[in-house]
């Protein structure tokens, strides 16, 4: 067989097969812009930004997709997905068992529910029981305070407060021994402005999960699990997680 032919027959294959493993398919990718820490814009760079967006990049990576991104309101998150209007969405959404009759969902990659604050001198605090009888700020109108209500012998120091600035500046002056409130926002708060002078404990309560919502029947579901589980193997989901949320909770079974 002539030599020539045969280079030049290895160079096309080469080629062919470079361009193959290069041309990954690009996913319509969608998220709420305003779901802090999950998603926010950064307004230096004008970037999304957040814990799912780092999620995101990291699992279009090991899945071996490329996607664009764009934000909406969370309420036509779901409808686009469902007119095949988007492909895949992370913005903090809680797997139900009526979103699941119309999306796909990956792997629950977040455990949320409420959780406590206390100052970071504080050591006599590790779970809800702890609090009998004590002030605990929480907001009003919120689960955490119907959670509180319902689950405490001694309501009598639960404090709501209109805002959870309120009740965080009432944690750090020493009026509420604790905040109670949604697990990701107090994790956040810690992490940010109350870094140093607070910290988050105990379990989470009331939980919740997350999942990455994908268009139903994606070809990608499995992927995206297979992504997920390897960075919570590895420790690359740990490593995320408290970049955002301070330390991560033993019981969130990752």
């Amino acid at each position: 067989m002539n030599g020539k032919w045969l280079t030049s027959l290895s160079a096309a294959v080469a080629l062919s097969l470079g361009s193959t493993m290069a041309s990954a398919e690009t996913l319509s990718a969608v998220t709420d812009p305003s779901f802090v820490p999950f998603e926010m814009m950064d307004q230096e760079s004008g970037e999304m930004v957040g814990f799912d967006m780092d999620i995101l990049q990291e699992v279009a990576k090991r899945a071996g997709f490329d996607y664009n991104l764009r934000t909406m309101d969370f309420n036509g998150i779901i409808p686009a997905l469902q007119t095949g209007n988007a492909d895949i969405a992370l913005a903090g959404i809680t797997i139900t068992e009526e979103r699941e009759k119309i999306v796909d969902f990956s792997d629950p990659y977040y455990d949320s529910g409420l959780r406590l604050l206390i100052r970071a001198s504080n050591d006599n605090v590790d779970e809800l029981a702890d609090l009998e009888g004590k002030k605990i700020g929480t907001k009003i109108g919120s689960t955490s305070y119907d959670y509180l209500t319902a689950n405490l012998d001694d309501t009598e120091g639960v404090t709501p407060y209109p805002g959870s600035s309120d009740m965080y500046m009432a944690l750090m002056s020493g009026s509420v021994d604790a905040v109670f409130y949604d697990a990701p926002n107090v994790g956040y708060f810690s992490r940010t402005k109350g870094e140093g002078k607070v910290k988050t404990v105990g379990p989470l309560y009331e939980g919740q999960q997350y999942g990455i919502a994908l268009v139903d029947g994606s070809e990608w579901v499995d992927d995206v699990n297979d992504a997920l589980a390897a960075m919570k193997e590895d420790g690359t989901y740990k490593t995320i997680y408290e970049k955002w949320f301070g330390k991560m909770p033993e019981d969130m079974g990752m």
